[in-house]
C-alpha cells in the first residue's frame, strides 16, 4: 500500500513548512495564498504536489487535496504538525491489522486545553459519536472515498461561513454512507502550538454557528445535543454570555440550519 498526505495550509512557505513537518511519504499541499500556481517538491526524496489557490476555506482545499490524492491511503494533516520517526509505517500497519477499517483515527499530541481525544485502544466510531476527531486524525483508504463519495462540506470551518465542525461532518456523513471507522492508539505526532483561525473565544457567533453545525449533524435530535452542550460548557460562560444565552443562540443557529438544508436541497 502506499500513504500519502493531503496538508491544508493558509499563506504558508511550501518548503519550509513541509520539512518541518519530517515527511516520510509524499502527497498533496494546498495552499490558501494570493496567487494561483501548481510546482513540486522533492523533501528528503519524497514528493509532494503543491497547489496554490488564491481562494479561501478549508473545506474547499481538503476537497482539492483529495481530487488529487492517489494513494491507496490517504492522511489527513494540517501544516502545524510534527511528525513522529515511523508514523508513516505504523498508519499502514495499522490499515493492514484491521481489514475490515475504511477509517482509522489517529492520536496526535496536542496541549491540554486543545485536547478533543485520546485513544486508548481500538474501537468503532459510529455517527453519533465521531464529533471529538479533528481533521489531522482521519487516515483513509482511497477506495472508501471513491465508494461512499463523501467530500468536505464549504459551509464550515475557517473561511468558511460558520466557523467550525467541517471535520465532524465529514466523519458523520463517512459513517452514515457505510463507512467502517476505528480509532488508533498509535500516536502519530505533535501539534505544534498556534493561533486558532476560527475559534476567538465563546462568543455569539460561536454559538450559534454551533447551533447551524448540530443540526447539520444530529437533525431532529440536535436541541438535546444543544442542551447537553450547554450544560457541560456552563462554568466556562460567564459575563455578557451566559448559559441561557449561549441556549437560545445555539437554537437560533438551529433553527438556521433547517432553512440552510432545505435550500441545499432544492
Amino acid at each position: 500500500m502506499v500513504l500519502q498526505m493531503l496538508i491544508s495550509s493558509l499563506q504558508g512557505e511550501p518548503e519550509k513548512l513541509l520539512k518541518g513537518m519530517r515527511p516520510e511519504c509524499g502527497g498533496v499541499l494546498v495552499n490558501q495564498c494570493d496567487r494561483d500556481e501548481e510546482k513540486e517538491l522533492n523533501i528528503n526524496g519524497n514528493v509532494f504536489t503543491v497547489v496554490s489557490r488564491n481562494e479561501r476555506g478549508v473545506g474547499r482545499s481538503r476537497n482539492e487535496a483529495i481530487s488529487r490524492g492517489t494513494g491507496d491511503i490517504l492522511l489527513f494533516a494540517d501544516e502545524d504538525i510534527v511528525y513522529e520517526a515511523g508514523y508513516a509505517a505504523n498508519v499502514l500497519d495499522a490499515f493492514r491489522t484491521n481489514p475490515k477499517s475504511d477509517i482509522i483515527l489517529f492520536n496526535v499530541k496536542v496541549c491540554e486545553e486543545r485536547r478533543t481525544y485520546w485513544n486508548e485502544g481500538i474501537k468503532r466510531i459510529r455517527w453519533y459519536n465521531c464529533g471529538r476527531f479533528p481533521a489531522y486524525s482521519i487516515a483513509i483508504r482511497k477506495s472508501a472515498l471513491e465508494k461512499c463519495k463523501v467530500r468536505y462540506s464549504e459551509l464550515f470551518g475557517g473561511g468558511a461561513r460558520y466557523s467550525n465542525g467541517e471535520d465532524s461532518l465529514f466523519l458523520k456523513e463517512c459513517a452514515s454512507a457505510g463507512c467502517k471507522i476505528y480509532t488508533s492508539p498509535v500516536c502519530i505526532g505533535e501539534e505544534i502550538p498556534r493561533e486558532s483561525t476560527w475559534f476567538h473565544g465563546f462568543t455569539e457567533k460561536f454559538f450559534f454557528d454551533r447551533g447551524v453545525l448540530f443540526f447539520f449533524l444530529y437533525g431532529g435530535l440536535a436541541p438535546v445535543w444543544c442542551f447537553r452542550f450547554v450544560l457541560t460548557k456552563r462554568s466556562m460562560l460567564k459575563g455578557e454570555i451566559g448559559a441561557k444565552k449561549a441556549y437560545r443562540l445555539i437554537m437560533d443557529g438551529i433553527r438556521e440550519g433547517k432553512q440552510v438544508r432545505k435550500g441545499l436541497k432544492k
